[in-house]
Protein backbone atom coordinates (compact mmCIF):
# COMPACT_ATOMS: atom_id res chain seq x y z
CA UNK A 1 0.00 0.00 0.00
CA UNK A 2 2.66 2.53 1.36
CA UNK A 3 4.83 1.55 -2.74
CA UNK A 4 1.06 2.23 -4.26
CA UNK A 5 0.81 5.48 -2.34
CA UNK A 6 4.39 6.60 -3.11
CA UNK A 7 3.84 6.06 -6.71
CA UNK A 8 0.51 8.10 -7.05
CA UNK A 9 2.10 10.76 -5.04
CA UNK A 10 5.20 10.92 -7.74
CA UNK A 11 2.90 10.64 -10.62
CA UNK A 12 1.23 13.88 -8.89
CA UNK A 13 4.36 15.23 -8.62
CA UNK A 14 5.10 14.84 -12.40
CA UNK A 15 1.78 16.19 -13.42
CA UNK A 16 1.68 18.99 -11.71
CA UNK A 17 5.30 19.68 -12.79
CA UNK A 18 4.26 19.55 -16.03
CA UNK A 19 0.83 21.28 -16.35
CA UNK A 20 3.00 24.27 -14.47
CA UNK A 21 5.58 24.37 -17.02
CA UNK A 22 2.82 24.47 -19.74
CA UNK A 23 1.51 27.62 -17.90
CA UNK A 24 4.82 29.45 -17.67
CA UNK A 25 5.31 28.48 -21.43
CA UNK A 26 2.05 30.05 -22.24
CA UNK A 27 2.68 33.25 -20.21
CA UNK A 28 6.16 33.08 -21.81
CA UNK A 29 4.86 32.34 -25.61
CA UNK A 30 1.65 34.31 -25.92
CA UNK A 31 1.87 37.50 -23.39
CA UNK A 32 5.24 38.41 -22.82
CA UNK A 33 6.65 37.69 -25.92
CA UNK A 34 3.95 38.43 -27.87
CA UNK A 35 3.97 42.21 -26.04
CA UNK A 36 8.32 42.17 -25.81
CA UNK A 37 7.98 42.17 -21.69
CA UNK A 38 11.39 40.83 -20.35
CA UNK A 39 10.84 39.69 -16.55
CA UNK A 40 14.04 37.98 -16.16
CA UNK A 41 15.03 34.24 -16.26
CA UNK A 42 16.28 32.46 -19.01
CA UNK A 43 13.00 33.40 -20.69
CA UNK A 44 13.78 36.65 -20.74
CA UNK A 45 17.22 36.18 -22.50
CA UNK A 46 15.77 34.27 -24.43
CA UNK A 47 13.17 36.77 -25.93
CA UNK A 48 15.75 39.19 -25.74
CA UNK A 49 17.91 36.98 -28.37
CA UNK A 50 14.75 36.25 -30.43
CA UNK A 51 13.90 40.03 -31.13
CA UNK A 52 18.34 40.76 -31.55
CA UNK A 53 18.06 37.66 -34.26
CA UNK A 54 14.94 38.74 -36.72
CA UNK A 55 16.90 40.31 -39.28
CA UNK A 56 19.18 36.93 -39.03
CA UNK A 57 16.60 34.09 -39.00
CA UNK A 58 13.22 34.45 -40.41
CA UNK A 59 11.36 34.44 -37.29
CA UNK A 60 14.58 35.07 -34.64
CA UNK A 61 15.96 31.95 -32.73
CA UNK A 62 12.74 30.44 -31.21
CA UNK A 63 12.37 30.57 -27.33
CA UNK A 64 13.02 26.50 -26.60
CA UNK A 65 16.08 26.44 -28.39
CA UNK A 66 17.59 29.81 -26.75
CA UNK A 67 16.19 28.52 -23.52
CA UNK A 68 17.69 24.69 -23.92
CA UNK A 69 20.83 26.13 -25.33
CA UNK A 70 21.28 27.91 -22.03
CA UNK A 71 20.33 25.62 -19.74
CA UNK A 72 22.32 22.62 -20.82
CA UNK A 73 25.93 23.55 -20.13
CA UNK A 74 24.47 25.34 -17.16
CA UNK A 75 23.13 21.69 -16.03
CA UNK A 76 26.62 20.14 -17.24
CA UNK A 77 28.27 22.35 -14.64
CA UNK A 78 25.95 22.01 -11.88
CA UNK A 79 26.67 18.18 -12.13
CA UNK A 80 30.07 18.47 -12.28
CA UNK A 81 30.46 20.73 -9.04
CA UNK A 82 27.30 19.27 -7.05
CA UNK A 83 27.04 15.91 -8.73
CA UNK A 84 23.99 14.30 -10.53
CA UNK A 85 21.21 15.11 -7.39
CA UNK A 86 21.71 18.70 -7.75
CA UNK A 87 20.52 19.08 -11.55
CA UNK A 88 17.78 15.85 -11.19
CA UNK A 89 14.65 17.66 -10.14
CA UNK A 90 16.03 21.04 -12.15
CA UNK A 91 16.05 18.25 -15.44
CA UNK A 92 12.22 17.35 -15.44
CA UNK A 93 11.03 20.60 -15.58
CA UNK A 94 13.52 22.27 -17.79
CA UNK A 95 12.96 19.17 -20.50
CA UNK A 96 9.07 19.55 -19.80
CA UNK A 97 9.11 24.19 -20.10
CA UNK A 98 11.41 23.54 -23.34
CA UNK A 99 9.20 21.28 -24.78
CA UNK A 100 5.89 23.55 -24.23
CA UNK A 101 7.97 26.30 -25.27
CA UNK A 102 8.10 24.08 -28.52
CA UNK A 103 4.85 22.55 -29.34
CA UNK A 104 1.65 25.44 -27.88
CA UNK A 105 0.84 27.20 -30.11
CA UNK A 106 1.03 31.20 -29.42
CA UNK A 107 -1.95 33.20 -29.02
CA UNK A 108 -1.58 37.46 -28.37
CA UNK A 109 -3.53 37.31 -25.24
CA UNK A 110 -3.52 40.68 -24.02
CA UNK A 111 -3.14 42.52 -27.41
CA UNK A 112 -1.56 45.67 -27.07
CA UNK A 113 -2.34 46.36 -23.94
CA UNK A 114 0.87 46.10 -21.81
CA UNK A 115 -1.48 46.49 -18.59
CA UNK A 116 -2.82 43.25 -19.51
CA UNK A 117 0.04 41.77 -20.56
CA UNK A 118 1.80 42.33 -16.89
CA UNK A 119 -1.77 41.11 -15.65
CA UNK A 120 -2.35 38.18 -17.38
CA UNK A 121 1.35 37.14 -17.53
CA UNK A 122 2.23 37.19 -14.26
CA UNK A 123 -0.96 35.80 -12.80
CA UNK A 124 -0.36 32.83 -15.26
CA UNK A 125 3.32 32.47 -14.90
CA UNK A 126 3.13 32.50 -11.09
CA UNK A 127 0.36 29.91 -11.13
CA UNK A 128 2.34 28.12 -13.22
CA UNK A 129 5.46 28.66 -11.07
CA UNK A 130 3.95 28.06 -7.73
CA UNK A 131 2.35 24.35 -9.42
CA UNK A 132 6.32 23.48 -10.60
CA UNK A 133 7.79 24.20 -6.79
CA UNK A 134 4.29 22.14 -5.52
CA UNK A 135 5.85 19.01 -7.51
CA UNK A 136 9.23 18.99 -5.82
CA UNK A 137 10.24 20.37 -9.19
CA UNK A 138 12.23 23.73 -10.87
CA UNK A 139 12.91 25.31 -14.54
CA UNK A 140 16.69 25.52 -14.04
CA UNK A 141 17.61 28.93 -15.38
CA UNK A 142 18.44 31.64 -13.31
CA UNK A 143 18.20 29.45 -9.82
CA UNK A 144 20.52 26.91 -10.58
CA UNK A 145 22.73 29.31 -11.99
CA UNK A 146 22.17 31.62 -8.58
CA UNK A 147 23.37 28.73 -6.70
CA UNK A 148 26.33 27.45 -8.42
CA UNK A 149 27.58 31.16 -8.42
CA UNK A 150 27.02 30.99 -4.83
CA UNK A 151 28.91 28.04 -4.07
CA UNK A 152 32.16 30.74 -4.74
CA UNK A 153 30.52 33.92 -4.19
CA UNK A 154 29.41 32.55 -0.10
CA UNK A 155 29.03 35.97 1.62
CA UNK A 156 25.65 36.84 -0.93
CA UNK A 157 22.75 34.55 -0.43
CA UNK A 158 21.24 32.86 -4.06
CA UNK A 159 18.15 35.24 -3.90
CA UNK A 160 20.77 38.36 -3.43
CA UNK A 161 22.66 36.41 -6.66
CA UNK A 162 18.97 35.92 -8.71
CA UNK A 163 17.71 39.51 -7.91
CA UNK A 164 21.14 40.54 -9.73
CA UNK A 165 20.86 38.31 -12.35
CA UNK A 166 17.58 38.90 -13.36
CA UNK A 167 18.03 43.29 -12.73
CA UNK A 168 20.39 42.95 -15.38
CA UNK A 169 18.39 40.59 -17.58
CA UNK A 170 15.81 43.22 -17.21
CA UNK A 171 17.85 45.99 -17.85
CA UNK A 172 19.17 44.70 -21.03
CA UNK A 173 15.18 44.18 -22.37
CA UNK A 174 14.41 47.80 -21.22
CA UNK A 175 17.37 48.88 -23.65
CA UNK A 176 16.33 46.82 -26.48
CA UNK A 177 11.59 47.34 -26.10
CA UNK A 178 12.36 50.59 -24.60
CA UNK A 179 11.75 51.76 -20.56
CA UNK A 180 8.46 52.14 -21.00
CA UNK A 181 7.51 48.32 -21.61
CA UNK A 182 9.92 47.71 -18.78
CA UNK A 183 8.40 49.46 -16.07
CA UNK A 184 5.07 47.24 -17.01
CA UNK A 185 7.34 43.99 -16.64
CA UNK A 186 8.44 45.29 -13.28
CA UNK A 187 4.54 44.81 -12.41
CA UNK A 188 4.67 41.43 -14.25
CA UNK A 189 7.95 40.51 -11.91
CA UNK A 190 5.90 41.28 -8.54
CA UNK A 191 2.73 39.49 -9.73
CA UNK A 192 4.62 36.87 -10.55
CA UNK A 193 6.93 36.58 -6.99
CA UNK A 194 3.56 37.16 -5.03
CA UNK A 195 1.17 34.37 -6.92
CA UNK A 196 3.58 32.08 -6.87
CA UNK A 197 4.56 32.70 -3.29
CA UNK A 198 0.59 32.38 -2.58
CA UNK A 199 0.03 29.38 -3.86
CA UNK A 200 2.69 27.66 -2.35
CA UNK A 201 1.83 29.15 0.86
CA UNK A 202 -1.89 29.14 0.80
CA UNK A 203 -1.99 24.69 0.67
CA UNK A 204 0.23 24.54 3.03
CA UNK A 205 -1.14 27.46 5.00
CA UNK A 206 -2.72 27.24 9.17
CA UNK A 207 -2.93 29.03 11.77
CA UNK A 208 -1.07 28.14 15.65
CA UNK A 209 -3.48 29.37 18.63
CA UNK A 210 -1.92 30.18 21.98
CA UNK A 211 -4.57 30.42 24.62
CA UNK A 212 -4.08 31.45 28.51
CA UNK A 213 -7.42 30.45 30.09
CA UNK A 214 -9.04 29.65 33.51
CA UNK A 215 -10.48 26.33 31.91
CA UNK A 216 -7.75 24.37 30.20
CA UNK A 217 -9.08 21.21 30.46
CA UNK A 218 -12.96 22.53 29.40
CA UNK A 219 -11.36 24.23 26.21
CA UNK A 220 -8.80 21.44 25.27
CA UNK A 221 -12.34 19.05 25.52
CA UNK A 222 -13.42 21.35 22.94
CA UNK A 223 -10.53 21.22 20.67
CA UNK A 224 -10.30 17.90 20.78
CA UNK A 225 -13.78 16.56 20.18
CA UNK A 226 -15.12 19.69 18.30
CA UNK A 227 -12.33 20.25 15.65
CA UNK A 228 -10.79 16.95 15.55
CA UNK A 229 -7.39 18.82 16.87
CA UNK A 230 -4.53 18.04 18.90
CA UNK A 231 -3.86 20.76 22.03
CA UNK A 232 -0.31 20.85 24.07
CA UNK A 233 -0.98 22.21 27.30
CA UNK A 234 2.51 24.31 28.50
CA UNK A 235 3.43 25.01 32.11
CA UNK A 236 3.17 28.73 32.44
CA UNK A 237 3.67 31.53 35.20
CA UNK A 238 1.91 35.47 34.93
CA UNK A 239 4.43 37.26 36.13
CA UNK A 240 1.98 39.95 37.56
CA UNK A 241 0.15 37.38 39.21
CA UNK A 242 2.81 35.18 39.84
CA UNK A 243 0.23 32.45 39.32
CA UNK A 244 1.15 29.51 37.80
CA UNK A 245 -0.96 28.55 34.76
CA UNK A 246 -1.31 25.85 32.03
CA UNK A 247 -1.13 27.38 28.23
CA UNK A 248 -2.59 25.82 25.74
CA UNK A 249 -1.23 25.71 22.28
CA UNK A 250 -2.78 24.03 19.15
CA UNK A 251 -2.45 24.56 15.22
CA UNK A 252 -6.05 24.26 13.11
CA UNK A 253 -6.45 25.32 9.45
CA UNK A 254 -7.84 28.87 8.40
CA UNK A 255 -11.59 27.80 8.43
CA UNK A 256 -11.14 26.36 11.99
CA UNK A 257 -9.61 29.43 13.74
CA UNK A 258 -13.37 30.94 13.77
CA UNK A 259 -14.60 28.69 15.45
CA UNK A 260 -11.74 28.23 17.59
CA UNK A 261 -12.08 31.89 18.96
CA UNK A 262 -16.17 31.47 18.91
CA UNK A 263 -15.69 28.40 21.42
CA UNK A 264 -13.24 30.17 23.39
CA UNK A 265 -15.39 33.13 23.77
CA UNK A 266 -18.32 30.86 25.09
CA UNK A 267 -16.08 28.57 27.27
CA UNK A 268 -14.09 31.37 28.98
CA UNK A 269 -14.52 35.21 28.10
CA UNK A 270 -11.98 36.07 30.30
CA UNK A 271 -9.25 33.78 28.08
CA UNK A 272 -6.51 35.60 26.37
CA UNK A 273 -5.79 34.38 22.88
CA UNK A 274 -3.02 35.05 20.55
CA UNK A 275 -3.09 33.69 16.92
CA UNK A 276 0.37 33.33 14.41
CA UNK A 277 0.56 31.94 11.14
CA UNK A 278 2.41 28.66 10.80
CA UNK A 279 3.85 28.22 7.37
CA UNK A 280 4.06 24.44 6.95
CA UNK A 281 2.47 22.16 9.65
CA UNK A 282 3.61 18.59 8.52
CA UNK A 283 2.29 15.79 10.73
CA UNK A 284 -1.64 13.95 11.07
CA UNK A 285 -4.61 16.22 9.48
CA UNK A 286 -1.62 18.67 7.59
CA UNK A 287 1.08 17.93 5.14
CA UNK A 288 1.79 13.99 5.72
CA UNK A 289 5.30 13.06 5.62
CA UNK A 290 6.45 10.83 3.02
Amino acid sequence: MKLVNGKRSQLLEYLMIIAGTGLMALAINSVFDASGMVTGGFSGIAIIIKAGSQGIIDGGIPLWVTNMGLNIPLFLIGWKINGFSFVKKALIGEIALSTWLAIEPVWNLAGNDLLLAALYGGVIQGVGIGLVFLGGGTTGGTDMMAAIIQKYLQQYSIAQIMQVIDAGVVLVGMYVFGIHKALYAIIAVYLVTKVSDGLIEGLKFSKAAYIITAKPKEIADMIMKDLDRGVTGISARGMYSGQDKLMLFCVVNKKEIVMLKEKVDEIDPEAFVIVTDAREVHGEGFIEKK
